[in-house]
């Protein structure tokens, strides 16, 4: 009980500011959430299609790897239809890849959606914080300039704590934030970076197939 009332009395003393870097730190959460979910699905669904589809790639099963990928709601799923697809026109690897990296270049900016908004928010919450500060610091030697002189040092301590309470609010949303921004974005890097190796992956196994039986075509 004493915990609870102590943030509540802390949240209190901060005033009005205080409500904003919540409001700030709300909208970070749910943004942090969604992201999370996102990004874990992903990564699940694309390493599962990945495993589901390699047999009928090394089996020379275009068809069947074509139905399988246009079925999926998988990063990779897009990656691999383009490939797919382009393998029965090109006439040569370069002409696949350049299909998947523009798969890539469709895909990248759906994983990295709103994360940058996390660093911003942070960054709104140390700033409201310290203008909170700011104002409370002028209140309070507005207020102690007519007040005794005997009581004045006693008011400015008190008042400069209870000011400080903003910036001290603002900090302790921004560093989970920030934290976060970072856990994301390194989520994000390493989703990526797994496409883009299953992109390699696939076309080495695509001409592999082509280069050990030269009559069969993709289809």
């Amino acid at each position: 009980m004493d915990v609870y009332s102590s943030i509540v009395g802390f949240f209190q003393d901060g005033g009005v500011f205080m409500y904003p870097i919540v409001v700030v730190f709300a909208i970070g959460a749910v943004i942090a959430i969604e992201r999370w979910v996102y990004l874990t699905k992903a990564a699940i669904s694309s390493k599962s299609l990945w495993k589901q589809i390699t047999p009928y790639l090394r089996a020379g099963k275009f068809n069947e790897a074509v139905g399988l990928a246009n079925k999926s709601n998988a990063a990779i799923a897009t990656v691999m239809s383009y490939g797919l697809k382009r393998t029965a026109t090109a006439t040569s690897r370069d002409d696949v890849e350049k299909a998947m990296e523009e798969s890539l270049m469709e895909i990248t900016p759906r994983l990295e959606k709103r994360t940058h908004y996390l660093a911003t928010f942070a960054n709104i919450a140390t700033l409201l914080g310290l203008l909170g500060t700011i104002i409370g610091l002028i209140r309070a030697f507005t207020a102690v300039a007519g007040a005794n002189p005997a009581e004045k040092a006693d008011l400015l301590s008190a008042s400069i704590s209870v000011a400080m309470n903003t910036t001290a609010f603002g900090l302790m949303v921004a560093i989970p934030l920030l934290l976060i921004h970072t856990v994301l974005q390194t989520k994000t890097t390493e989703l990526i970076d797994s496409l883009e190796m299953a992109s390699v992956k696939f076309l080495n196994t695509i001409f592999e197939r082509q280069s050990s039986a030269p009559q069969g075509k993709p289809a």
